[in-house]
């Protein structure tokens, strides 16, 4: 189904490592600028899957709206293909009511999908082999990809299950990952990041765990697997869960789970930092900046119709 795109559709993108504050600044942003916020979050997708991943409350919205957050069944794997087709759908109804749309967040491959700059593989889900690289540690699944395919296993998240058994997934089928290729955009993208000095970003994280699991991260996942979600599952389902199972099948204590958790966080976040920082049409603020990254994108808009093609 076409989504009625043309080139030249001027977008916001918000993004940057977890913790950083990108929610509350994309909103600050939508209210200044008439827009609405298309979320870039791999699992926010989800419903039911609050507390871990951070998900924005309705509060903390502020009646703006928002895009692509609980449209999937946590049973099912939602693809970057269709992230991709969902999201252009949105801007595109964006556009047509006359506002900024604004994708935010955190996961670079959504955003680079969403904006051509990468083409995911076209391979058909094999669930035989899905099954059984379920059954991997992430370790295990990182050193298959190496012996099989090096330059891939070097810009991968060693730690993400996902993306190491889909990337297996593809080799299986084509004989290696495909190169990354690029296409023309149909979109001209604004792209502010938001970044914090190392120690305060840290400080955050352990900040923000300490939240989720007083908000019921642990309860959060027990809700899950008695909704028929399998342990295999969740473990596919981010650290947050990966994590908070291990400590609910008793694999660590309580005072580990809490420092291994937020270790893991950490690394993350330095390696979304990694992904990020390779685009160099990235201006970079920090949160408190609102102000000068409104600045930048009034200047930006101003050259044509506030919202919509050039």
């Amino acid at each position: 189904m076409s989504t009625g795109l043309e080139e030249g559709f001027r977008i916001v993108v918000v993004c940057g490592p977890t913790a950083v504050g990108k929610s509350a600044i994309a909103v600050e942003l939508a209210k200044r600028l008439n827009g609405e916020i298309i979320s870039a979050d791999s699992r926010q997708v989800y419903r039911g899957m609050d507390i871990g991943t951070g998900k924005i409350t309705e509060a903390e919205m502020q009646g703006v709206r928002h895009h692509l957050i609980d449209v999937a069944s946590p049973r099912r794997t939602y693809t970057v293909t269709k992230f991709v087709r969902d999201a252009d759908r949105a801007i595109c109804s964006i556009v047509r009511r006359g506002k900024v749309p604004i994708v935010c967040g955190g996961t670079g491959f959504y955003i680079d999908a969403l904006l051509r700059r990468t083409i995911p593989a076209p391979v058909a889900p094999n669930l035989r082999l899905r099954k059984k690289f379920s059954t991997l540690s992430a370790d295990e699944l990182f050193e298959l990809l190496r012996q099989r395919d090096q330059s891939r296993a070097q810009m991968i998240d060693p730690h993400n299950k996902v993306r190491l058994i889909r990337a297996l997934e593809i080799i299986d089928a084509l004989g290696a990952v495909p190169r990354r290729e690029k296409k023309k955009s149909p979109y001209e993208a604004l792209r502010i990041g938001i970044t914090l000095p190392r120690d305060d970003l840290r400080a955050n994280i352990a900040q923000r765990l300490h939240w989720r699991l007083d908000q019921g991260l642990v309860e959060e996942v027990e809700r899950l697997r008695n909704e028929g979600i399998s342990d295999t599952r969740l473990n596919l389902l981010g650290l947050e869960y990966r994590e908070t199972l291990r400590c609910l099948q008793g694999g660590v204590s309580k005072t580990m789970f809490n420092q291994q958790l937020t270790t893991a966080i950490w690394k993350y976040a330095k390696r979304q930092l990694t992904w990020f920082r390779r685009d160099t049409g990235i201006t970079w603020f920090a949160p408190g900046d609102v102000d000068a990254m409104e600045k930048h994108l009034t200047a930006y808009f101003s050259s044509g119709r506030y919202a919509g093609r050039r």
